[in-house]
């Protein structure tokens, strides 16, 4: 039988258009010979639907949805996830499940067994486990039906598993002649070498061909690469889908011959082709058509707004250089050459007269005190308010444009800098931004030079640098990768970074001690395997230190 992996990507909630392209797809892969078509996991009602799933109403709509589009693909099996109503008693909303459509009809349902509940992951909230299996009788074959988490407890390649029950292994004991997976696996950096390896061994081990088709493109934080594909028993990659697209490719299960598309190079290549996904799918699903950006001249706005023109086109995107009274002439020539190249708008507005009149204002109140962060913070504030404006006049998206580094030390400014509705590169350590700009200028200068060769600096006083309030940048990096990603203790920090205890220490008590700010910022798109946002949940008022 020839099979379609459908890699889609569909927005939360929008039943209509879930629905047509699940149509589109599904017309497209019979077009190509084939007898069934298989969509990621909750796809028909995006993913990930959260609290949606306790409204009743979502519910019937998503069985709604699923009956409309058995009955409107009469000639292609279709295999597709969804939410539907848990069974009475289990205390859930939910249930996260995978239905057959045939002749016009649901002809078999498999509901989800281990539900995560770690890091971006909440399902035990919402949803009830499944208590039993059934293989799937199809095309001559006993298929193995499962929903993405119920592949990641294999005993063979988890040192530690997380929970009593391995689907897998409860379905190849009844018999099953290839294992299916729906999914919706949220990308990071390494994912899709590490989903491999796992899939292999879960090939080698049973023996059995391994079908995997996950979820692509953003929703809110997280960002799904599709990166689909089939393996045989033996390991070998049989069919693969792009990654960072949607792709539909097919795969013969008697030949054992399927469709390879080109992929995306490791590391700096993913990680930008997630933030351009994810930027593009968070304005567009929010309602917005355009971005505005506030230019500094340095090398953090300049990547965003990179970013957005590949995510946007460059007509849709604004530059904002907000010059102050400590602004260098060359931070204004770099932001203007910067939007030049990309083809951007641009527009300057200075605030060196307006963060004048915020002064004469609050002299009486401020008599006899010394100038501090507070009139640096103004002058961030001011270019926080001017860019908001400009985003409720002109209905465009502000992005914001500070970095890991920054926001793990609070070097930010509430309502300033940060504000926004999408923080673009806030997952992206700045030796990070450094590789990704070059990756950005790999074939012409498209950000200046000068950008990425002067010294960092929020020219919020004279002759300021990130260094006069932060360590180097390399070792900076490397300690809060070893925090906040490893959860290593401040001694295994030292050892490993080769840094100062006693530097270590004061690095993590300024992570620990602006956890307020970060809970304030807008939602970024994740990369790493442990992102500032909704996979990191630490309180604000707390007193607990390393």
């Amino acid at each position: 039988m020839k099979i379609a992996l459908a890699q889609v990507n569909t927005t939360v909630g929008d039943f209509a258009g879930n629905t047509d392209k699940f149509r589109l797809f599904a017309q497209r892969a019979e077009q190509a010979g084939a007898g069934l078509v298989i969509f990621p996991e909750l796809a028909l009602c995006g993913y990930p639907p959260r609290d949606l799933v306790e409204k009743p109403r979502f519910l019937e709509r998503n069985r709604q949805a699923l009956e409309t589009l058995a009955s409107n693909i009469p000639g292609i099996s279709v295999l597709c996830g969804y939410a539907d109503t848990a069974p009475a008693g289990s205390g859930k909303p939910a249930a996260n499940c995978a239905a057959l459509l045939t002749q016009g009809r649901v002809q078999f349902v498999q509901t989800k067994m281990l539900l995560p509940t770690y890091d971006v992951f909440d399902e035990g909230r919402y949803f009830a486990p499944a208590l039993t299996q059934e293989l799937l009788p199809l095309g001559g074959q006993q298929w193995a039906v499962t929903i993405c988490e119920d592949i990641w407890n294999d005993k063979s390649f988890w040192k530690k598993q997380l929970y009593s029950r391995d689907p897998v292994e409860e379905l190849v004991q009844q018999g099953a002649t290839h294992l299916l997976n729906i999914s919706a696996s949220p990308y990071v950096i390494g994912k899709r070498k590490f989903r491999i390896d796992m899939l292999r061994a879960l090939a080698i081990r049973h023996r059995l061909p391994v079908v995997y088709v996950n979820l692509v493109g953003g929703n809110d934080s997280l960002v799904f690469d599709g990166s689909s594909m089939v393996l045989d028993a033996h390991g070998k990659i049989c069919a693969q889908a792009v990654s960072f697209e949607e792709d539909l490719v097919c795969f013969d299960t008697e030949s054992g011959i399927g469709d390879i598309h080109a992929q995306v190079p490791e590391p700096e290549y993913t990680v930008y082709r997630a933030l351009v996904l994810g930027t593009r799918d968070y304005v567009h699903k929010c309602g917005f058509h355009s971005a505005l950006i506030g230019l500094s001249g340095g090398i953090d706005s300049s990547l965003v707004a990179a970013i957005a023109a590949d995510a946007l086109g460059p007509e849709n995107v604004l530059g904002v250089a907000m010059p102050g009274p400590f602004s260098s002439t060359g931070s204004l020539t770099d932001a203007r050459a910067l939007a030049s190249n990309l083809g951007i708008r641009f527009e300057v507005l200075p605030i060196t007269e307006t963060y004048q009149s915020y002064l004469r204002s609050l002299a009486p109140v401020f008599v006899g005190l010394s100038a501090d962060t507070t009139e640096e913070n103004i002058q961030a504030r001011i270019r926080g308010n001017f860019l908001m404006a400009l985003s409720n006049k002109f209905r465009s998206l502000v992005l914001s444009t500070g970095n890991k580094s920054e926001l793990a030390m609070g070097y930010c400014t509430l309502y300033g800098d940060m504000a926004g509705g999408l923080a673009v590169i806030s997952d992206i350590p700045k030796t990070m931004v450094y590789r990704l700009a070059a990756l950005v200028n790999r074939a012409s200068e498209i950000i200046p030079r000068s950008v990425i060769e002067k010294p960092p600096s929020a020219e919020l006083r004279p002759n300021q640098k990130d260094s006069d309030s932060l360590p180097p940048y390399e070792i900076l990096d490397a300690v809060l990768k070893a925090y906040i990603e490893d959860e290593e203790s401040p001694e295994q920090i030292a050892a490993h970074a080769g840094a100062d205890l006693a530097l270590v220490r004061s690095i993590l008590a300024r992570v620990d001690g602006n956890e307020y700010k970060r809970q304030q910022a807008p939602p970024g798109l994740k990369v790493t395997s442990k992102a500032f946002g909704i996979g990191r949940r630490i309180p604000i008022a707390q007193c607990y230190s390393q």
